[in-house]
C-alpha cells in the first residue's frame, strides 16, 4: 500500500493542464524486436509506476478550484491499449490518435500505453499529458521501463518527487527578501502587461494536424556533427540555423525569423534530478541574419545561444510564475488568442542514451517524441539520435503551416545539410 501523497501544480503546469477540455499531449514512439507477453508488459509499467508517485497521480480540484496532483491510496495501474500492428508506419496513425484523446484525469493516471502487436516486432508508444513532463524524465522512464520489461527483478530506485518550488529553488533564494520582491514586482508588471496586450476574438482555426518523420544515416549524421565540432558550433545552433533559413525560402516574407527552443533546466537546478517526473522549461528565441554567408551566422548565432542561454535564470523565472497564478486565465487567452510570432519551436533531445540490446528483445528504434497543444502556434520539430541516427519528428497544423510547405521546409533542411556537409575538408 502506498502512502497518499498530493502537491498543487505549479504555474506552468496549470497553463498546460489547461481547462480539461483540450488535450495537450505528448508521444514517444519506440520499436522492440521480440516477442512479449501482455503480462510483462503490465508489471514493468507497475514497476514504473511504483518508482515514480506521479506516474500514479490524478488529478482533483480544491475549492478555489486549483489543480493538485493527487495519488490515490490505492493506485490505478496505467491504461494499455493493444492494436494489431498494420505496418512500419501504423505508429504514426496511432500517434496522432492518442495527440487527440483527452486524459479523464480525475479518473485515470496521465499516462498511457499502447501496443502495436506485431509477430516479431512491435511498435509501442507512452502518451503522457504534458503537464506531466517534458521529454527528458520521459526518456527516463522509458529507459526504466526497458529495464525492467528484460528483468522484471532490475532494481529501478525510487524518485524523491518534487513536492513545490521548495525542491527546486533554493531555501536562500526563495526566502530572500530582496528576491522575493524582485518576483513579485516583475510578475505583477508581466500580469498588467498581459490584461492590456491585444489578442483576436477566437483562437486560430487548426484544421488537421499531421506529422511528418524521417530519419538521417548514420553517416550523414557523422558528418554533421564532425562539422559542427569543426566549426565550434553545436548541432542544436546547426539545424537552427537551417530551420531558419528553410522557414524563410518557403515563406518568404511571410516568415518571422524566429524559432523558440526549450533549454532544459536541469543543466540550471541541480535539484532536478535526471529522472524527475517534471515538466518546467526555460525558453530561448533565436534568429539568424541574412546578410552574412550560412557559416558566418552559424558562429554568430552561437554567441547569442550561449549569450541567452547564461542568463535564463530557473529559480527567478519560477519564483516570477508562481506569483502571478492569478494571471494564468488572461496568459492563456493570449497563448491562445494572440498572433503567431514565431516559425517553430525547435527541440532538440540530444543523444538517446538507452542501450539497444537487451536479453530477451532488442530496440531497434526510438522515434522523437511528438506533442501538440493548444496553446497557439503547433509547428514542433523535435530531434533526437539513437543508435547514432538522427531522428526528426515534424509537427504541425494546417491552419498555421500548411503541410506541403512543411514538406518543402523538410526538404530545403535536408538540402542545406547535403551542401554544408559538401564543403567538409576530407581528413
Amino acid at each position: 500500500m502506498n502512502k497518499p501523497i498530493k502537491r498543487r501544480l505549479l504555474f506552468g503546469e496549470r497553463m498546460l493542464l489547461g481547462d480539461g477540455t483540450e488535450p495537450f499531449n505528448a508521444v514517444i514512439p519506440f520499436r522492440l524486436r521480440g516477442t512479449f507477453a501482455l503480462k510483462d508488459i503490465q508489471q514493468a509499467l507497475v514497476q514504473i509506476q511504483n518508482k515514480h508517485p506521479w506516474l500514479r497521480a490524478l488529478i482533483n480540484h480544491d475549492e478555489k478550484n486549483i489543480p493538485w496532483f493527487d495519488v490515490p491510496e490505492k493506485p490505478l495501474s496505467i491504461p494499455i491499449r493493444i492494436v494489431v500492428r498494420k505496418g512500419e508506419d501504423h505508429w504514426k496513425e496511432e500517434s496522432k490518435r492518442e495527440w487527440h484523446t483527452l486524459f479523464d484525469y480525475q479518473k485515470l493516471p496521465l499516462i498511457r500505453f499502447v501496443w502495436i502487436k506485431g509477430e516479431e516486432v512491435s511498435d509501442m508508444l507512452f502518451a503522457f499529458h504534458h503537464c506531466l513532463c517534458d521529454g527528458g524524465s520521459a526518456m527516463a522512464f522509458l529507459h526504466e521501463f526497458l529495464k525492467v520489461l528484460d528483468n522484471p527483478s532490475a532494481d529501478i530506485g525510487s524518485e524523491q518527487p518534487i513536492m513545490g518550488i521548495q525542491d527546486v529553488v533554493p531555501a536562500h533564494i526563495l526566502n530572500s527578501r530582496r528576491q522575493k520582491l524582485k518576483a513579485r514586482f516583475i510578475g505583477r508588471l508581466a500580469a498588467t502587461a498581459i490584461k492590456y496586450i491585444p489578442t483576436g476574438k477566437k483562437t486560430v482555426d487548426r484544421q488537421d494536424d499531421y506529422l511528418i518523420h524521417w530519419k538521417v544515416d548514420e553517416k550523414v549524421s557523422q558528418q554533421l556533427i564532425s562539422y559542427c565540432k569543426s566549426n565550434e558550433v553545436t548541432v542544436n545552433t546547426f539545424l537552427s540555423a537551417a530551420l531558419l533559413q528553410a522557414f524563410k525560402k518557403v515563406k518568404g516574407s511571410a516568415a518571422f525569423n524566429k524559432i523558440s527552443c526549450p533549454v532544459d533546466i536541469r543543466r540550471f537546478a541541480s535539484q532536478i534530478k535526471n529522472d524527475h517526473i517534471f515538466a518546467f522549461g526555460l525558453m530561448i528565441v533565436v534568429s539568424s541574419n541574412e546578410k552574412m554567408s550560412f557559416l558566418e551566422n552559424l558562429r554568430s548565432m552561437q554567441t547569442s545561444v550561449e549569450r541567452k542561454t547564461s542568463k535564463l535564470n530557473p529559480y527567478i523565472t519560477m519564483m516570477v510564475m508562481e506569483s502571478g497564478h492569478d494571471a494564468l486565465t488572461n496568459f492563456t487567452k493570449l497563448l491562445k488568442n494572440g498572433k503567431s510570432s514565431n516559425d517553430c519551436m525547435f527541440s532538440n533531445l540530444g543523444r538517446i542514451q538507452i542501450p539497444h540490446e537487451y536479453k530477451e528483445f532488442t530496440v531497434d528504434t526510438i522515434f522523437s517524441p511528438s506533442v501538440i497543444g493548444p496553446l497557439g502556434n503547433t509547428t514542433t520539430l523535435v530531434v533526437s539520435t539513437y543508435r547514432g541516427k538522427m531522428d526528426f519528428s515534424f509537427v504541425g497544423s494546417e491552419g498555421y503551416l500548411p503541410y506541403t510547405e512543411a514538406m518543402a521546409i523538410r526538404d530545403e533542411v535536408m538540402q542545406i545539410i547535403k551542401v554544408q556537409l559538401e564543403y567538409i575538408p576530407v581528413s
